[in-house]
């Protein structure tokens, strides 16, 4: 099941070969809450850790509902194309599926495969890769873009979402292709910029709705705790994304 909280994620280690079962050993001791899935025939070599190890028997494929059911997190040390057949027949949206990550042969790449930003795939991959000393290999294009996750902005603020899916599919696309965004805060914390880098150039920050030249941007993000009338909605169409703090958080 998605990760949907900021709280430590369930995380499980798999693997099944020699290779992989020698890095879940270097892995699992700077994880000390994850549980460990591994062939019975590696089982032995990982008794020594103190994470809950579980050996299994049989095919890999027999053990994947009960990881989607009980971790917001499974890394595979598997490679990427077993692991994408292994998970197809189990994926149901990325509002329910946990993050999936591989995790190459020599340990030189974490690549976040599944459920990047609600799964929280993508931050937990730099996580693993810099305990590993490896590289995180992120393709989604906000965090590539350095921009604005739309999906998942402010939520380890409380912030919650409020706009159809289409609009935040569809001003997610307009601002990882640059096009010019109004941002307006008139609730909330001013801490969500999180990135080492600038605020993009074609994101500009305004205090009311009220002040924003609607015209002149092809999406507005909007941070409130005010009603919002079925007229702005309409008018604004797929345009619009509402974002609603904690109403007691400081401002």
């Amino acid at each position: 099941m998605a990760q949907t909280n900021v709280q430590q994620p369930r995380v499980a280690l798999v693997a099944i070969t020699k290779h992989g079962a020698q890095q879940v050993k270097q892995l699992a001791p700077q994880l000390p809450l994850a549980h460990v899935l591994v062939s019975v025939k590696f089982a032995e070599a990982l008794q020594t850790l103190d994470n809950t190890v579980k050996a299994y028997d049989g095919a890999l494929k027999d053990q994947i509902a009960d990881l989607f059911a009980h971790y917001d997190q499974v890394i595979f040390f598997v490679s990427l194309g077993a692991v994408v057949r292994l998970i197809a027949p189990h994926l149901k949206s990325k509002d329910e599926d946990p993050g999936v990550l591989v995790v190459d042969d020599a340990g030189q790449f974490v690549i976040p495969v599944l459920s990047g930003h609600v799964g929280g795939a993508n931050a937990y991959a730099e996580q693993v890769a810099a305990l590993m000393n490896a590289t995180a290999v992120v393709t989604t294009a906000s965090d590539v873009g350095k921009t604005i996750p739309v999906d998942i902005l402010g939520r380890e603020l409380g912030w919650q979402v409020e706009a159809p899916k289409i609009n935040i599919t569809r001003v997610s696309a307009h601002v990882v292709n640059e096009e010019p965004i109004a941002f307006i805060q008139e609730s909330g914390s001013k801490a969500w910029w999180t990135r080492k880098t600038p605020l993009p150039k074609n994101i500009t920050l305004f205090d009311r709705f009220e002040d924003v030249p609607q015209g002149q941007y092809k999406a507005l993000l909007w941070v409130t705790n005010r009603e919002i009338g079925d007229d702005i909605w309409q008018t604004l169409q797929e345009r619009l994304v509402v974002y609603r703090p904690p109403v007691m958080q400081k401002q």
